[in-house]
């Protein structure tokens, strides 16, 4: 697979996500900037101006006509994807790690940093189309006080019943976003969750870890699978009709020459879903890799990396072809 590299970022990337339909993708850096690319070949299609900060994650709605992006300093921004303009910007307390669109769009959270002697928060904000924007409430619909771990990623469940956070103790917890309660809360892993991304069906979801591994979750938070790498474990998705699963990571950069062990294990892996054997690896980073998305017609695959770079890999026919066998997961 030759990987379509671009550079449109000059500090480590935070996000990247395709759109519903797969030909445009969004990436998000510690630059501040946010980019819109041609998924097929790469194509820089514009930047998102006006942000003063990191750039932490970003999501698009499901007709691709809203861009929702949250990071510092303390504010949620609410893009036009197709003029690139601001419609709404919401202003918090601290810096906005996630957010993302709820099923039907009308609604939206975001969830913020503890800091500042603020707690952090999940926030439901309601949205609403480019046209009415000035419906938009400046408060959110309902605050979600999270006492503990903060939250490091968060998404919503199948259709918006409740929301699913991962901590950095390694809690992953189910709220009711309208009531704030905790549903349940389970201990996934022994380290700080990285990322949280549900299947395309939304039946079941991965969490990725700094405790060097993935674990696959049904919707109760009762644990399915375990995918064991030799470095933190940064992020984690899900083909959409193939079973496999893809994880990025890598050792920090910054402990890679103050250790015995020069390899830094920057390599997109996959594995068999079901027999939790890791069946290939895609080299390319020069350092971790920091978010990693796999597209939703199962045809490639987009990772961004702590080098600044966004590598798009479009799979061979052979990929479609291969075939595990179950004798050999030993």
């Amino acid at each position: 697979m030759r990987p379509i590299v671009c550079r449109g970022h000059t500090r480590p990337l935070t996000r990247v996500k395709y759109n519903r339909e797969g030909d445009l993708l969004f990436t998000a850096g510690k630059d501040g900037k946010l980019n819109a690319w041609y998924s097929h070949n790469g194509e820089l299609l514009g930047t998102y101006d006006g942000n003063p900060g990191v750039v932490w994650d970003l999501d698009v709605s499901f007709d691709s006509s809203l861009l929702l992006s949250g990071g510092a300093p303390s504010t949620a921004v609410l893009w036009d994807v197709e003029r690139g303009t601001k419609l709404f910007t919401w202003q918090t307390n601290s810096a906005v790690r996630c957010v993302q669109f709820a099923t039907g769009d009308h609604m939206a959270l975001l969830v913020t940093d503890s800091a500042m002697g603020y707690p952090c928060t999940i926030c439901v904000v309601k949205i609403a189309s480019k046209e009415n924007v000035q419906d938009i409430p400046a408060e959110p619909l309902n605050v979600i006080v999270v006492e503990g771990s903060k939250v490091t990623t968060a998404a919503w469940g199948p259709l918006n019943k409740h929301i699913y956070t991962g901590h950095d103790d390694g809690v992953v917890i189910m709220w009711n976003p309208e009531t704030g309660e905790q549903v349940k809360s389970v201990k996934a892993h022994t380290g700080s969750i990285t990322d949280l991304q549900f299947s395309a069906d939304k039946t079941y979801f991965i969490t990725s870890s700094k405790d060097t591994s993935a674990k696959l979750h049904d919707l109760n938070l009762a644990p399915l699978k375990t995918y064991k790498t030799p470095r933190p474990c940064n992020s984690a998705s899900l083909h959409p009709f193939r079973e496999h699963v893809v994880l990025g990571g890598g050792q920090d950069a910054s402990q890679v020459t103050t250790t015995s062990n020069k390899q830094g294990h920057f390599e997109a892996r996959f594995f068999h879903k079901i027999f939790e054997q890791e069946i290939g690896r895609v080299k390319g980073h020069f350092g971790p890799i920091n978010t990693i998305a796999v597209s939703p017609d199962g045809k490639g695959f987009t990772t961004g990396g702590e080098d600044g770079y966004v590598r798009i890999q479009h799979f061979d026919p052979d990929y479609f072809r291969f075939k595990i066998d179950p004798n050999e997961q030993q």
